[in-house]
């Protein structure tokens, strides 16, 4: 079966609740097929590769410590008021012009915008006049199909701590993440020598996963693809096809299911990840030919690939909240904002919004509502995030040799948004 996004099949299997749609430059509605959240199980399996990973040895000088270990895994402070979900409050607009096959965008606490560019190796800082400006090409990059710079993140610190920008990318060997020492401010941010995080993540041509993110317990939280070796994701003792959790060092962090690095395993190639008020965890994930899927994720939580491919019922497996047919979503970046989980959709070329996600099925009855943004108007989507006050930003794609670049392309822009009365 292919498994580049590039060669899904455009045919689907018949739907569970209707029939797939093929992909329309219209701003019509598609409605997913929504399902109740399953209990999580583990299915035994040892097939598949099981790298042995490289951790960093020791923190650099002056590295901060890591997180104190949170056995209940302790959600956010629980907001004055509950989320509430958000809506367009009027037209997007654009901030930057001119990247070149853009992967990930990180907003700083000191305002400032960094984007990595997955073919060139480049970190760019997006001025706020929209200017661009290299930051700094990261080694090691070895640019090939799906592969190159993709996820970064930035550990939160009260001030004291020294500040690193963490990356992921595609090296000659493997997949890899490291961490940078980053200096400077807005226009003047600078980048130190890279030191290994985590190695030996399996790497292909396809299917690498590379989102980070810090989570609310303060650990590094990074998606891997199944790197083409189906079986590895469904092997515990393999870092492919997860959602790894680790300490800002690359150890395992405290309370993991497996005592490595592993949070969560049966993922075919997740590309985005994020956290609703309550704690909750939610991740967005790259089917086959025929779903792809909205998860809840818990601990040591197994969705099913590649036994199982969307909504399957199959009780060793959790089912995902939502899913889609891949010619609508094929998504990439997750963001969460008030009470609405947003995904980012490169064949989809849209934005999904759905909300509730602090509710859901499961504790209020009411069933998760996708709406469908922008559908065809901006062409591939890769990453959203939360922008400032009620904002949504998020990076086009169209660069990446998949889409119809346009003059100005590739874009970060933005979409105010109020939320729903």
């Amino acid at each position: 079966m292919g498994s580049a996004e590039a060669r899904r099949a455009t045919r689907h299997p018949p739907a569970r609740l209707h029939p797939p749609a093929r992909l329309r430059r219209s701003a019509r509605l598609v409605a997913p097929t929504v399902a109740l959240l399953a209990a999580a199980a583990l299915a035994a399996c040892s097939a598949g590769p099981t790298p042995t990973p490289s951790v960093l040895a020791s923190p650099e000088a002056s590295g901060p410590a890591s997180p104190s270990p949170d056995p209940t895994l302790t959600a956010p402070a629980t907001p004055s008021a509950p989320p509430v979900p958000m809506q367009q409050a009027g037209a997007p607009s654009t901030i930057a012009t001119g990247l070149v096959s853009p992967w990930s965008v990180v907003r700083l606490p000191d305002g400032g915008v960094l984007v990595s560019e997955r073919d060139t190796a480049r970190i760019v800082e997006v001025g706020g006049d929209g200017s661009l400006r290299t930051v700094g090409d990261v080694p090691g990059v070895a640019p090939s199909g799906e592969g190159g710079l993709l996820g970064l993140a930035h550990r939160p610190t009260d001030g004291t701590d020294p500040a690193y920008l963490y990356a992921m990318f595609t090296a000659v060997d493997d997949n890899r993440i490291v961490r940078m020492p980053l200096s400077g401010g807005p226009g003047s941010y600078a980048l130190g020598p890279p030191h290994d995080v985590l190695t030996g993540i399996a790497k292909a041509g396809n299917h690498n996963g590379g989102r980070l993110a810090f989570g609310p317990d303060g650990f590094l939280y990074a998606t891997t693809g199944d790197a083409g070796v189906r079986e590895a994701s469904q092997d515990p003792a393999s870092l492919s096809g997860k959602i790894l959790r680790m300490t800002p060092e690359g150890a395992p962090a405290p309370g993991n299911p497996f005592g490595n690095q592993v949070w969560s395993l049966g993922h075919r190639n997740v590309q985005g990840i994020g956290w609703d008020a309550s704690g909750g965890m939610w991740a967005s994930e790259f089917g086959q030919n025929t779903w792809d899927e909205l998860n809840r994720i818990t601990r040591g939580g197994n969705y099913g690939w590649p036994v199982v491919e969307g909504i399957a019922g199959d009780g060793r497996f959790s089912d995902p909240v939502l899913q889609w047919p891949t010619s609508e979503a094929s998504p990439s970046g997750l963001a969460i904002v008030g009470d609405t989980v947003f995904l980012a959709a490169l064949r989809g070329e849209r934005i999904w919004a759905v909300s509730p996600a602090t509710g859901g099925p499961d504790a209020s009855g009411t069933a998760p509502t996708p709406a469908s943004w922008f559908p065809g108007e901006f062409g591939r989507i890769r990453d959203v995030v939360p922008g400032p006050g009620d904002e949504l930003w998020f990076l086009t794609n169209n660069t990446d040799g998949r889409g119809s670049p346009g003059p100005d392309d590739d874009r970060l822009l933005r979409v105010p948004l109020a939320p729903v009365s």
